[in-house]
């Protein structure tokens, strides 16, 4: 039993690590450039949406807008979200070490998960207020609500604004962009909520827009929850197909049959494979290593591919039952 393993890490800068951190930029200088760019901007979106957090918030509390508190847990969402941004996108950065031979990339998906199940608590709060009030509706500032809720669609559209030249070559700086342009959808909603108050004065409208919040930030949340769950039980990542990666196998050349295929996401950017794979005609050599490795980067986006090389099918491989791990 020949054990073989293949990196094409360093291979291409079209996948793996290289691309998910903007390497489109042509040369290691524009690579640190931009990421001490994008570092800023993430400074700036912090510093700017938590500033609005509590003054959205204070405002809410003083005019007993529920409405405004729920769309300030929605931002502060949005803080989170940032910080796990930045801090996934520095992390990622820092090389393998002895104890973490992955590095530190995992600690993403975990932060992931920990702000999912955080703010799904929170909203949970928001949510049975926001019904309390509709039972029972209370006098509500309109105009404090729209003035303030305007406000942030300023903030969120200048955030977004930050990460709009980065979001085509970074999947990290694109779900930033996506998530401040929604939350400035959002902060729009709250104003029309504010108007028609002032208009019409009807008081169940507040609660009802903040009800309307709590299933946007459900909603989002959820597939948040759903795939940072699955990431962490090292689950196939989402747009992989286990069975084309294993046919895409068993047509390169020599090769008998496969088995103990694995792949999962070592973070929220890279993906790894491992598989032994039964070649009679003896060990193809390290050219077919690295070649089997390149095409699998190219056609599945995985950049870590180990191949463990077995010669004798007749190999009782404790591995190779389906159901064996």
């Amino acid at each position: 039993m020949t054990g073989a393993r293949t990196h094409d890490h360093d291979h291409g800068h079209d996948r793996g690590h290289d691309h998910d951190h903007g390497h489109a930029h042509g040369n290691a200088h524009g690579h640190v450039h931009a990421q001490a760019l994008f570092g800023r901007a993430f400074l700036v979106g912090i510093v700017l949406n938590t500033a609005y957090v509590l003054i959205e918030f204070g405002f809410g509390f003083a005019s007993n807008s529920v409405a405004l508190m729920a769309d300030a847990g929605h931002n502060l969402s949005d803080v989170l979200g940032l910080v796990v941004a930045w801090v996934a996108a520095v992390l990622a950065r820092r090389p393998p070490s002895s104890r973490y031979t992955y590095g530190l990339r995992k600690s993403s998906i975990l932060a992931a998960l920990f702000n999912a199940v955080f703010l799904l608590l929170a909203v949970g709060a928001i949510g049975w207020e926001s019904i309390q009030r509709l039972v029972h509706p209370e006098p509500v500032a309109g105009m404090t609500v729209l003035l303030v809720a305007a406000i942030g669609i300023v903030v969120n559209g200048v955030t977004a604004w930050l990460f709009a030249a980065g979001r085509k070559g970074d999947l990290n700086i694109r779900g930033a962009y996506l998530h401040m342009v929604a939350d400035a959808a959002v902060s729009a909603g709250v104003v029309a909520a504010g108007l028609a108050i002032i208009l019409t004065g009807w008081l169940w409208i507040d609660p009802l827009v903040s009800l309307a919040v709590v299933g946007v930030i459900t909603w989002g949340t959820w597939g948040l929850l759903r795939e940072s769950w699955s990431m962490s039980m090292a689950a196939v990542p989402p747009g992989v197909v286990v069975g084309d990666v294993q046919a895409f196998l068993e047509t390169l050349p020599g090769v008998a049959r496969i088995h103990d295929l694995h792949i999962w996401s070592i973070g929220t950017t890279e993906r790894a494979l491992t598989c032994h794979v039964v070649m009679p005609s003896g060990f193809p050599g390290d050219a077919f290593l690295m070649q089997a490795a390149t095409k699998i980067g190219e056609r599945f986006g995985i950049g870590h591919t180990t191949l463990q090389i077995e010669t004798d099918d007749a190999t009782a491989c404790p591995l190779a039952p389906d159901h064996v791990v």
